[in-house]
């Protein structure tokens, strides 16, 4: 019994300890917030978790952030992305997964490198490095007071990271899959003997015609598109668009007109004045 009781004592210790340590945390506002991004490039999600130092008055490169060491691309935890496919920087291809970004800051280039081992501060085992590659810096004119990493430049299937820091800007670009990814849905769909959705004759014959691929077989999915759906303004539109590309003007200017009847009955003026525009182009090539 006596034991019961000293087990009994010790455990309301504990309760009380454990609320008297979560009572003194005291929370306050962090020198260099983190943030983290989750960006879509192309297809492919990438995640941009770093800190965010400022200058408070102080130098940057060459003093605070040497030039010609490795650098943690931020501050506290280092700069870390995640690729949630495989994607290709520098000209080479890097596997999926999460890895640590450090620079070498240069006045005349910077190292850029990805590497495998997570870690507090400067922290960098060169064993772990799966790529180094040279960019080149360039000035800004505006001062930028807080370290700032975003993604800018986006096309199809990349983008640029850019760092910036002072009146310092480095980029490199990041290249995901595309094509391989498209192609093999338009497959899947197209050989499918049951298809019927004029959705997805719509979409691959667009992504036909603004690829530069075969636009005879654009043109069969684009009007087996609108015939299914011959309301679908928008869907005549691209197929007067490939009817044109192909230089058969007379009959692009015809399915424009149906474009620009259906598209005044759903009130969309946008696409009547880019079809009257085609069809005097057209016109004059004829």
């Amino acid at each position: 019994m006596h034991k019961q009781y000293k087990n009994f004592g010790l455990a309301c210790l504990l309760v009380m300890l454990t609320g008297w340590w979560a009572q003194a945390q005291i929370r306050v506002p962090v020198p260099s917030p983190t943030v983290t991004l989750l960006q879509e490039i192309g297809l492919t999600k990438i995640e941009l978790r770093y800190s965010r130092p400022g200058m408070k008055g102080r130098k940057i490169f060459g003093h605070l952030v040497p030039y010609g060491k490795v650098w943690r691309t931020g501050a506290n935890q280092n700069t870390r992305l995640t690729f949630y496919e495989p994607v290709t920087i520098g000209g080479k291809k890097i596997p999926k997964g999460q890895y640590a970004l450090h620079t070498i800051p240069g006045k005349i280039e910077w190292t850029i490198i990805i590497n495998k081992k997570q870690g507090y501060g400067n922290r960098y085992d060169p064993t772990q490095d799966v790529h180094r590659f040279k960019v080149k810096p360039q000035r800004t004119k505006l001062v930028y007071e807080t370290c700032t990493i975003d993604f800018s430049n986006f096309d199809k299937n990349s983008a640029d990271l850019r760092i910036f820091w002072e009146n310092t800007m480095v980029a490199f670009r990041i290249e995901t899959e595309v094509d391989p990814k498209v192609m093999k849905q338009i497959k899947k769909v197209m050989d499918n003997p049951a298809r019927t959705l004029a959705q997805a004759y719509y979409t691959s014959a667009r992504y036909y015609f603004e690829t530069g691929r075969d636009l005879n077989k654009a043109l069969e999915w684009a009007t087996q598109a609108a015939k299914l759906r011959p309301d679908a303004y928008w869907m005549l539109h691209y197929q007067a668009k490939i009817e044109g590309r192909l230089k058969k003007y007379t009959q692009a200017i015809a399915t424009a007109k149906l474009s620009i009847a259906a598209a005044k009955v759903r009130k969309n003026p946008d696409f009547v004045r880019m079809n009257e525009a085609l069809i005097t182009k057209w016109k004059k090539l004829k």
